[in-house]
Formats: C-alpha cells, structure tokens, sequence
C-alpha cells in the first residue's frame, strides 16, 4: 500500500522552503535518509521552483504530492496553469537558471508532464532502495 504526503502552498518563491521541509519530514518518517532523501528534495526544489516562477495564474496555489509505492518514489508537483507545458531546453552557459528541468531529467529515472482539468502535473520518478520499504 503506498504511502502520500500532499499539500499545497501559495504561489510564492518564500513559500518553496516550506515544501522541502515538509517533503523532508515525510522522507523522515518513512525512513528514506541520507542521499535519498537529498535526491528527493533537490528534485522537488526544482519542480516545485519552477512551478511557484512560471505559474501566470494568479493567487494561485501549488500541490505538491509525494509518494512512495514499495522502492519506488514519485513526485508530482501541478499548478493551475494548465496550458504552458515546461519543455527542455539548452541554457548557454552564462544564463543564470534554466537548468531545472534539465537536472530533474538527470536525475530521475523518468520524468514528464501532463495537462489535467485544471491544472497541469509535472511529475518525477525514481527508485530509492529504502531497508523494508518492500514491505510498505
């Protein structure tokens, strides 16, 4: 049975530090430590970041859900700005962001986007090799 930790918050750059520390407690409490939990919170830092930066709707809220099945982690960040998809793209070196979604594809081992209702989802998945996670 997977285990879900979902929130939303305000669509705000001073707002994305209470999602990381809220993605680290729930990391925390299912035993997903060290590097893993690093990984997980770099991603979502990076979804969630691009989410709160783009989003045009305004007073607008992020959800952010995380979600382990077994080994498997998945991160799924939406906003209601559901019709501008982010795509990857080649930053020169001198541009100051622009790498988000480039280290989010690095990293996970599949990531994508889809457009919902009302909202678009981008999401992040990965293997995390959690001692007894099997068994959750």
């Amino acid at each position: 049975m997977p285990t879900t930790e979902t929130f939303r918050i305000p669509k705000h750059t001073r707002h994305v530090s209470t999602a990381r520390q809220r993605l680290r407690k729930a990391l925390s409490d299912w035993g997903v430590e060290d590097e893993r939990a690093e990984l997980a919170t770099l991603l979502a830092n990076e979804l969630v970041t691009n989410a709160v930066t783009h989003c045009r709707v305004p007073y607008a809220q992020v959800r952010v859900i995380l979600t382990l099945h077994g080994t498997e982690l998945l991160l799924e960040v939406s906003d209601p700005d559901r019709d501008r998809l982010p795509r990857l793209h080649a930053s020169a070196p001198d541009e100051e962001g622009g790498r988000g979604l480039a280290l989010v594809a690095a990293l996970a081992d599949s990531w994508g986007c889809r457009q919902e209702r009302y909202a678009k989802c981008v999401w992040a998945r990965w293997e995390t090799l959690v001692p007894g996670a099997a068994d959750t």
